[in-house]
This record gives structure tokens, C-alpha cells and sequence, in this order.
């Protein structure tokens, strides 16, 4: 147990050096984002150790990553920094976020599954709302580690859906919505469909098409649900480009299962059709997620309440009527 004497030597800074030093998993780098040396910093994880009494970092292959007690302490140390930036920056505490005049950097990871026009309206809106504002959108990839970058400050938001969201960050409901089937005007399922002949089995046995999933091991969404009832769909083709799906759907056999709204924007321009999918299915919600060290930001604050209401206004008004109509 850390002796008070100890205890009352522990300097801001050092809580820098270790969430640094957990979030970026490497001496070297954490030197580099504190503007500090290699030794120096080696010298505070020391230091660091004999506190905890923990090593925090240790090797893997070619790297270091975190020990169970390192990632307990990651999330109060973030808490710690943010509140001391509050308890002693005035201008923190007293300035709010002005959209008019902020030329604030926003980044935001999001899924493509949404709404094709979702990100489009965002766009606008912030713009006309924050015209010197700057927005840089990240996609959701297998490569992008979102809780890490939520967590080091890469990020200020995540958007995308998930059947359990991770239960350590902020998330905020956006949308649901039912889950459908997007084929070719001509595949079989148009035709079962109208006469309920479109079952459980005949889906299972089509050609599908799904995204790549966004994180290493993931299955998505729907195969995670499948599994859950025993069953499997043969999913023949994987694509990292999702708006481009609709496209294949249209000269193929192949079935695309997600949300209504996304397939609504293609059925006026391309020859596809919506049918109910014969698997019950729960709606497909789509979250915005953020960090505690974001949580209390003013700029972010107002983002994610942008956010939330071109989510709500494509929910309400955004869906064609034509597009609707045009589901078998």
C-alpha cells in the first residue's frame, strides 16, 4: 500500500506520464506526445511500478501492452486530468463553445451502414451552423481500434450500430430500424415474398452479401443474431464498401440484409427491391458513443446534439415516400 509520504510526492504530471504511457502502449511514443525523452519517461515508469506496485507495461511480441491493473487505471487517470484542467484553466471553466466563430478540429469515426445520406447532412449542418469549423470523418475499419482512439483523445465520436454497445463509454441512441432485404427486381425472393413463399430456409439458402466487419473477429450484427438462434446465412461476398453494395445486389442473386432507411435511397434509381426478411430480427440501432474525456466539453457537447438531430430529422422526414411504397 503507498505510504502517505509517497502518496503526497504523486505530482500531476506523473498521472500524465501513466494514462500517456497506457494509451499509447510504447515508452518512445508516450515521450513523444509529452514532449519528454525516452530515459526520462522510462526513469517516471519506474517510478510508477514502485507505486502501484504493479509492472503496468509489459512485453508482447514486438511490443508492450497493458496489465490488468494498467487498464483499471486508465480510466480514473483520464477523469483526474480532465477534472484538473477544469479545477485550474479559467478559460476552460468560463468559456463556452460559440459555433459562429469556433475553428475547432472535430473528428468523427462513423460506420457506413447508415443512412447513405447521413453523413452528407451532417456535413451541411455543421457547416452552416459553424462555418470556420473543421471536421475530419474516419471510417469504422477492422484496423481502427475506436475504443483506444476514444480513449487517447483521437477521436471525439463514434457513430454506428451495435448489438451491445462496450459498457465503459457514454453512447447516446440515434435511430432504430427494421431490418430488410434488399435484392434484384427479378431474384425469386420478389415473387416468394408476395405470396409468402419467402421462409426462413429459402433465405438461408441464397447467395448474401455483407460488409467487412469493423473490428478483428467481429461477425456483425446479423450473423451474430443468426448464431444466437442456431442458424447460418452463406455469405459470398465481403466488402469494405458498403454504399457500393447495392450495385452488386442489382446484377446479381445476391441478398444484402440491413436497415430500411439505407436500402430506401437506392430503390428510385437502381433495379432492386426491398422484401420483409423472413428471420425476426430486433431493430437495428445505431449509437453515438464518446469518451469521459469528452464528456464534459463544451464544443462536443454541442456535436453530438447536432448529431442527434439529423438523426432524428432522416428518421422523421427523410424517407422518400416512393421508396416506401416500393417494398414488396
Amino acid at each position: 500500500m503507498t505510504q502517505r509520504a509517497d502518496f503526497d510526492k504523486i505530482e500531476l504530471y506523473l498521472i500524465r506520464v501513466l494514462h500517456t504511457l497506457i494509451t499509447e502502449r510504447s515508452v518512445s511514443r508516450a515521450a513523444l506526445q509529452l514532449q519528454s525523452s525516452q530515459p526520462a519517461v522510462s526513469a517516471q515508469l519506474r517510478r510508477l511500478r514502485e507505486l502501484t506496485g504493479d509492472p503496468l507495461l509489459v512485453r508482447a511480441g514486438n511490443g508492450m501492452t497493458p496489465t490488468a491493473v494498467a487498464l483499471q487505471l486508465a480510466q480514473p487517470a483520464a477523469q483526474m486530468l480532465q477534472e484538473a484542467e477544469r479545477l485550474f484553466s479559467p478559460k476552460v471553466r468560463q468559456a463556452g463553445f460559440d459555433p459562429l466563430t469556433s475553428q475547432a478540429t472535430f473528428r468523427v469515426a462513423a460506420s457506413d451502414y447508415l443512412d447513405p445520406l447521413f453523413l452528407p447532412e451532417l456535413v451541411a449542418r455543421l457547416k452552416h451552423e459553424a462555418p470556420q469549423l473543421r471536421l475530419e470523418l474516419l471510417p469504422l475499419s477492422g484496423d481502427f481500434d475506436y475504443r483506444r482512439a476514444l480513449a487517447a483523445g483521437e477521436v471525439d465520436l463514434v457513430i454506428g450500430n451495435w448489438l451491445e454497445p462496450p459498457g465503459e463509454l457514454h453512447l447516446g441512441r440515434l435511430m432504430s430500424d427494421e431490418i430488410v432485404c434488399l435484392v434484384a427486381e427479378d431474384h425469386p425472393a420478389v415473387r416468394q415474398s408476395a405470396g409468402r413463399g419467402w421462409t426462413v430456409e429459402k433465405y438461408l439458402d441464397c447467395e448474401h452479401v455483407a460488409p467487412t466487419p469493423t473490428f478483428r473477429g467481429a461477425r456483425g450484427v446479423i450473423d451474430d443474431h443468426l448464431e444466437g438462434l442456431g442458424v447460418s446465412r452463406d455469405i459470398m461476398v465481403r466488402s469494405a464498401h458498403f454504399s457500393l453494395i447495392p450495385l452488386m445486389v442489382a446484377q446479381s442473386l445476391l441478398v444484402l440484409t440491413t436497415g430500411r432507411l439505407f436500402c430506401s435511397r437506392y430503390v428510385d434509381s437502381l433495379p432492386v427491391r426491398i422484401v420483409r426478411c423472413p428471420v425476426a430480427f430486433p431493430p437495428l440501432t445505431y449509437y453515438q458513443l464518446w469518451h469521459d474525456l469528452t464528456h464534459a466539453s463544451a464544443g462536443t457537447k454541442w456535436l453530438r446534439e447536432q448529431v442527434r438531430e439529423v438523426a432524428r430529422g432522416l428518421v422523421t422526414h427523410g424517407m422518400p415516400q416512393r421508396a416506401k411504397g416500393k417494398a414488396a
